[in-house]
């Protein structure tokens, strides 16, 4: 379990961590190699909200408790009751697609931090976050064919996104599970390493982006996100105005006068 000062609205199996600039979510069920249910995915939302919100919180990392698995998909103990019926399973299926679009739409950069199996909403949850680092002995998949399920349109196009249309059929249609060293290659994954290596390249990634200036960072979160969008959706406005922001804003200047002094910067988001 990462240190750090639990916040309001944790739960025994959903923790939210405050760790100086890291906002930890951490998946907290290994029993269950960390298979979540209805309740859980309810927790996340107002989870990110409450970390997000905190001044010092620079960017949210996702993890599994207990370091054998990341998320290994719906908690399946729950079907009989909680997905027995189509309104039952459509119940599940928005609080888990909720949960994935508070991840994508966080204001801040998310890290998922992958050790052991990341299948199913693991998978959807993982590519929900802008960047994925993983052990190499980690697995993933979706294996909604070999289940008798629908997968929701919102966790295909993110697939898509990432490794375009027809590795997402295959994916899809084979209900394959890929090792780590496959999924780097596909880009499904950014990185893999050896176990040992997974927490000090977090936390070197973490660093990283809490050094940066944090409207610049937002700026550019924004403008991906809107990029890969079908045009008619996009909201440049909105990142046109989070460009503007940054320009305006006191950390630009702080930038200039740092690098004119060569010395690190100390931004603020303001």
């Amino acid at each position: 379990m990462p240190e750090g000062n639990e916040v309001e609205g944790s739960t025994e199996k959903v923790i939210g961590l405050s760790a100086g600039p890291i906002g930890w979510i951490v998946i907290n069920n290994p029993a269950r190699r960390n298979a979540m249910s209805r309740a859980m995915w309810e927790t996340v939302p107002p989870l990110l909200d409450t970390l997000c919100a905190l001044p010092d919180t620079r960017l949210i990392v996702v993890t599994g408790a207990g370091g054998k698995a990341f998320i290994s998909g719906a908690d399946i103990s729950e079907f009989e009751k909680q997905r027995a019926s189509l309104e039952a399973n459509k119940a599940y299926d928005e609080a888990a697609g909720a949960a994935f679009g508070a991840f994508a739409d966080c204001i801040l950069p998310t890290i998922a931090m992958v050790r052991g199996p990341c299948i199913g909403g693991g998978l959807a949850t993982a590519i929900s976050c802008d960047i994925r680092i993983a052990t190499d002995t980690s697995i993933f998949g979706i294996p909604a064919a070999k289940l008798g399920v629908g997968y929701q349109f919102d966790g295909i196009q993110r697939l898509m996104s990432l490794i375009g249309p027809a590795r997402t059929k295959q994916l899809m249609y084979t209900a394959e599970f890929y090792k780590a060293e496959r999924a780097v290659a596909m880009g499904l994954i950014d990185e893999a390493m050896e176990a040992e290596a997974l927490e000090p390249r977090l936390y070197e990634l973490a660093g990283m982006i809490a050094a940066n200036a944090p409207l610049s960072i937002r700026a550019a979160k924004l403008a991906v996100d809107e990029a890969v969008k079908d045009p008619d959706l996009r909201n440049t406005a909105k990142v046109q105005a989070a460009i503007d922001a940054a320009w305006s804003s006191d950390d630009v200047k702080e930038g200039h006068r740092a690098f004119l002094e060569k010395r690190k910067a100390n931004f603020t988001g303001k």
